[in-house]
């Protein structure tokens, strides 16, 4: 039998709520979990716990010298949202740790920027039955324009916690 996990379980009960509650206690315990994603100002905008989108707005404190998205806030924005989508669907007693990120930076990007992750339920499947593992989790990253300015690949494992 796997191990709650704290994770999901304040994830599913936040979704009871109406979601500009739901999404706004979701967001507040990952920017509290994850410091640099609440520095950022990361907000989850939707999330049915298989799927995620995260948003990124365009302001001063991530902006590079073009004033664009800088390309680590950029990626901290993918990274985050494959983290999500793995950490609530891990058993409680599995770490999830990012293996590899390869990130292609192909166009420049214009204004705020969304982060969709998602995961497959053969993939959730692996992750609740294998004591440890790794998933490539599929990430879209767009800008305002609804293109695709960095095209990611997130490759995320998990081991058993450490007692």
């Amino acid at each position: 039998m796997a191990k709650t996990n704290p994770l999901r379980k304040f994830a599913e009960k936040a979704l009871s709520y109406p979601d500009f509650i739901a999404l706004r206690l979701l967001t507040f315990m990952f920017r509290f979990k994850v410091k640099l994603v609440g520095t950022a100002g990361v907000t989850i905008l939707e999330t049915d716990l298989k799927r995620v989108v995260f948003f990124q707005k365009n302001r001063t404190k991530v902006q590079n010298h073009i004033g664009g998205i800088h390309a680590a806030a950029m990626a901290l924005l993918a990274e985050s949202a494959t983290g999500f989508v793995v950490g609530v669907n891990l058993p409680g007693d599995k770490l999830p740790l990012i293996k590899s990120m390869n990130l292609k930076y192909v166009k420049r990007s214009q204004g705020d920027m969304q982060a969709e992750a998602w995961l497959s339920d053969e993939q959730i499947h692996k992750m609740q039955n294998e004591e440890k593992g790794d998933v490539m989790v599929a990430v879209k990253v767009t800008d305002e324009s609804g293109q695709e300015p960095i095209i990611c690949e997130m490759n995320w494992a998990w081991i058993t916690r450490a007692k």
